[in-house]
């Protein structure tokens, strides 16, 4: 079912809401609130990675666009059932209404759940101190999705609050997860690294600052050939620790000692991205090691 309202008000979406899921069913399966504020660039690759997210988190989706016009005025789409696990609201808000978000969609939030905030595009410098930000429990940004990749990440890093993550971090869970596999069968001391990668790649940036926080070694950059991040090299007391991609979706890992072996490394979709953050309502602690070390090399150079 969807529904069209046009020059409204939050109290009518929130009543048009309650009888579209009565006439469809009981929205009680719902988990949280995810807020999206986007432009119309990415407008529906957004909404169907929401979608796609919502078959493991169940969701009331509103999603937030601003519209240049001087007329202070609410419009918004409806959209419930139709093989939604959840519901969404697409909200359009233009003149002075583009600066009182906040007041538009509290009144939307389901209650008694968390909230999600999600900048696909670009976004504020200070999240926990934006509008659409303080409504929400954790709040996800995309420097990939940016004009300018590395200074969204640096901007993110400099004004990091409990509950920001970025989905950069995410596209390195498999980089992190066969490194730290790597160095748990290595007793070797690491002496150094190199990440090798697409110029001016953001989640190269964030790996080679994780690595550098967490074994405390100088960490080099190296553009590569591929898009993303091409390989990992640790420099040991017993060899080098290789995580190479070789193809979109495998990679040769080598161990001192140990025969290569070929592993699975595919390049993430967005949905795929968006369900993994929406599994956590806890801060990050090791992507905030990460980012203030961003914003302290950032201030170094």
């Amino acid at each position: 079912m969807i529904i069209e309202l046009s020059n409204t008000s939050s109290r009518d979406i929130a009543s048009s809401l309650i009888r579209a899921r009565r006439m469809v069913g009981s929205a009680s399966g719902m988990v949280l609130t995810l807020l999206i504020v986007t432009n119309d660039d990415r407008f529906d690759e957004v909404i169907d990675a929401a979608k796609a997210s919502g078959t493991a988190h169940p969701s009331r989706v509103i999603v937030i666009t601003y519209v240049d016009s001087p007329e202070p005025r609410l419009d918004a789409t409806i959209e419930v059932g139709e093989g939604l696990p959840g519901d969404m609201v697409v909200l359009r808000l233009s003149g002075e209404l583009r600066e009182h978000a906040d007041a538009v969609c509290l009144p939307l939030l389901l209650p008694d759940s968390p909230t999600i905030a999600w900048w696909p595009n670009e976004a504020p410098d200070n999240l926990a101190l934006d509008p659409v930000g303080t409504l929400a429990n954790r709040r996800i940004t995309d420097a990939a999705g940016c004009r300018d990749p590395q200074a969204a990440l640096v901007r993110r890093a400099s004004n990091h609050a409990d509950g920001d993550t970025d989905l950069t971090w995410t596209r390195l869970t498999r980089w992190r997860a066969l490194l730290a596999a790597a160095l748990d069968q290595s007793q070797a001391e690491v002496t150094g690294a190199v990440v090798t990668s697409a110029p001016d790649n953001a989640p190269a940036t964030l790996l080679a600052a994780w690595l550098s926080e967490r074994l405390g070694v100088d960490v080099s950059r190296v553009d590569g050939p591929l898009i993303g991040v091409n390989a990992v090299v640790l420099h040991t007391t017993a060899g080098d620790i290789t995580v190479r991609r070789v193809a979109d979706g495998t990679a040769v890992y080598q161990v001192p000692g140990e025969p290569e072996r070929t592993v699975a490394l595919r390049r993430r979709s967005l949905p795929d991205l968006l369900t993994e953050e929406l599994q956590s309502m806890e801060a990050d602690d090791v992507f905030e090691a990460a980012t203030l070390r961003v914003a302290r090399d950032s201030e170094a150079r």
